[in-house]
């Protein structure tokens, strides 16, 4: 009887583990063909526009046959840099309070609280964005349209919250309570303690953090492409209407004729897209496994 026990556990075993091999295969094989339909797409764009014009032009007119990438990138630094400088403070500030400050009782129920944020659709972030923040910068401001970068990007932070928050909060758990109770023993207050040890020794896994909610940020589309204004133009102030690149993909994707230079352009700048997300998730992920190191 025990000895068929044995067999049963080894082979739900078996099968586990070559159920997530399987998976994992799968999911690398269709990262692979993703990028394998944005290099055919793109070779066939830059076969037929010159990469300099491309990567140099200051013009996003498709009508006129004009897809210069220069705008779109612009507008995705200005929204992205505004709202990491919103999301970082908050972010890694929440984390140190819930994770070394806050009663068990407050911590027990804000930790929750934040995750539930992250499962949010990023329609009703933007919904919400148009009815309340709009307004308010457009008034704050004197503005003639609220639908600006810093809109988009106020709300871009909003979403990234729980990434930064909950991994940051993680790092933070991470620390052994030996450096703790060692830094108390000198003469070290709480608060000491808590920015001249922990989180010091937490720094990777809260720049994991800031890494990866990111990468959330560079990769939102709904959101931006209902806050930002969608004008494609270099413009370097965050009160302005600016158009991002996840915006471009979604709003034009569906006008384009299959096959066109137009629909070729937009996997030119998906590529460039995907490059950058992955350079973001790479460094994270870097950082993270530094941050498995510590426990």
């Amino acid at each position: 009887m025990a000895s068929s026990k044995s067999k049963f556990a080894k082979f739900k075993s078996f099968l586990i583990t070559r159920f997530v091999f399987v998976n994992g295969i799968i999911s690398i094989i269709i990262l692979g063909l993703i990028l394998a339909l944005l290099l055919y797409n793109s070779v066939r764009f830059f076969a037929s526009y010159p990469i300099q014009n491309f990567f140099g032009g200051v013009r996003w007119i498709p009508t006129h046959d004009k897809f210069g990438f220069v705008p779109l990138l612009v507008g995705s630094i200005l929204t992205t840099f505004a709202a990491i400088l919103i999301a970082v403070p908050l972010g890694v500030g929440s984390a140190i309070y819930i994770g070394e400050l806050a009663p068990r009782y407050l911590r027990e129920t804000l930790k929750p609280i934040i995750e539930v944020l992250a499962t949010i659709p990023s329609v009703v972030i933007g919904f919400i964005g148009i009815k309340v923040f709009a307004p308010l910068i457009k008034n704050i401001f004197n503005l003639g349209i609220g639908l600006t970068a810093l809109t988009g990007a106020v709300m871009l932070a909003f979403m990234s919250l729980p990434t930064i928050v909950s991994i940051s909060e993680d790092a933070i758990n991470a620390v052994p309570n030996t450096f703790r109770y060692a830094s108390m023993a000198l003469g070290a207050t709480k608060w000491e303690t808590t920015y001249k040890v922990v989180v010091p020794t937490a720094s990777s896994g809260i720049v994991a953090a800031v890494m990866l909610g990111l990468g959330r940020i560079v990769g939102e589309t709904m959101a931006v492409l209902m806050l930002t204004g969608n004008s494609p133009r270099i413009v370097f102030s965050f009160l302005q209407p600016v158009r991002t690149i996840t915006a471009t993909i979604a709003a034009e994707m569906g006008e384009t004729a299959q096959g066109g230079l137009h629909y070729s352009a937009l996997f030119a700048i998906g590529l460039v897209l995907f490059l950058i997300t992955f350079l973001i998730n790479f460094v994270g992920d870097r950082f993270t496994g530094r941050v498995k190191n510590i426990r």
